[in-house]
């Protein structure tokens, strides 16, 4: 096979270097599988690691990109054929073993989801990690007892990839969302895809959070961390859900324990990362059928693999509404 292109990872005076290189297959990292990537996807792990922004990249050299759909061109698995339609996210994908920017990729095949029926290898990257966190967020607070009808569901940080899904899934799934944002101008954006209310953090008064305040939510999705999702805890109704999924704002949590043990509010960590395959599974099954967005396509910008170091600085400064998929044809 003839080498092809590769988005590459490297670290020179403990600086990350990215940049296009040329790979075969068999300069890539052991599997399995050896997958033929038709679309990737960027989230803000991406976007940290690439601009060294953040401590991601476990290993240098390293192929980024956590997410990535394609057919299976060769596979020493009996679980998946040449032909087979597959998503690969998490486990050590694009931070130890080298990831979804590139043409091709080769990975375990312990860590292939197939394709579940009703979705396309675009549609899988539009949600990609961000959009499996969100389906497993709602599917954990359905296991604590969310359900349509008990109250509003608040969702932090809404306009990101998250976020946009979150709001998505949980209103096609019959719930009342309001959308908390630090952006004003995307009340629009955000009611489309399927928000009743649009909340400004600004208009929080998050220097003076009581350790019990108004009953309001029937489940929470936060992207944030910090002092947002203290006052969420304390505003959570009896015996509600909360789903942290993120730490945009912030990695520490000052809170009381008086909504857990006064009102038994859950705090659910939600971890796409080292989610166990047949729970994994299942959410893609439902993320292919009653959670799958109803406005995916209004959230989703496609940029062709050789722009992809054009977004990763948006990412960075806040400036990414969404979800942002990398065509690897384009």
């Amino acid at each position: 096979m003839e080498k092809f292109k590769v988005y590459r990872l490297r670290e020179a005076d403990k600086k990350v270097v990215a940049g296009f290189e040329e790979a075969a297959i068999d300069d890539l990292d052991p599997g399995d599988v050896v997958v033929r990537v038709a679309y990737s996807s960027v989230n803000y792990k991406d976007a940290l690691a690439a601009t060294g922004a953040g401590r991601i990249i476990r290993r240098f050299p390293c192929i980024g990109g956590i997410d990535l759909a394609g057919t299976v061109v060769e596979s020493g698995d009996a679980r998946f054929r040449k032909g087979d339609a597959v998503i690969a996210t998490s486990y050590d994908i694009g931070v130890a073993h080298d990831g979804g920017f590139a043409e091709y990729a080769r990975v375990p095949g312990d860590w292939v989801v197939p394709m579940p029926k009703g979705m396309t290898l675009k549609e899988a990257m539009a949600l990609g990690t961000a959009g499996f966190t969100a389906g497993l967020a709602v599917a954990r607070m359905e296991h604590e007892g969310l359900r349509p009808g008990k109250g509003p569901v608040i969702v932090s940080g809404a306009t990101g990839g998250v976020g946009s899904v979150a709001i998505d899934i949980l209103a096609g799934l019959g719930h009342r969302v309001v959308a908390l944002t630090g952006k004003e101008g995307e009340g629009d954006y955000l009611k489309g895809l399927g928000a009743a209310e649009v909340v400004l953090r600004s208009s929080l008064d998050l220097a003076k959070i009581k350790p019990l305040d108004k009953a309001t939510w029937a489940g929470a999705v936060d992207n944030l961390g910090g002092d947002v999702l203290a006052w969420m805890a304390s505003t959570m109704q009896i015996g509600a859900p909360i789903a942290a999924v993120g730490l945009a704002a912030s990695m520490s949590l000052n809170t009381t324990v008086a909504p857990f043990i006064l009102r038994g509010v859950s705090l659910l960590g939600v971890d796409s990362v080292n989610c166990e395959m047949p729970v994994r599974q299942q959410v893609w099954a439902r993320l292919a059928g009653d959670m799958k967005p109803k406005h995916l396509a209004g959230a989703i910008r496609t940029v062709p693999f050789e722009a992809l170091p054009s977004v990763f600085e948006d990412f960075v400064k806040a400036r990414v509404k969404g979800r942002i998929v990398v065509d690897m044809a384009a």
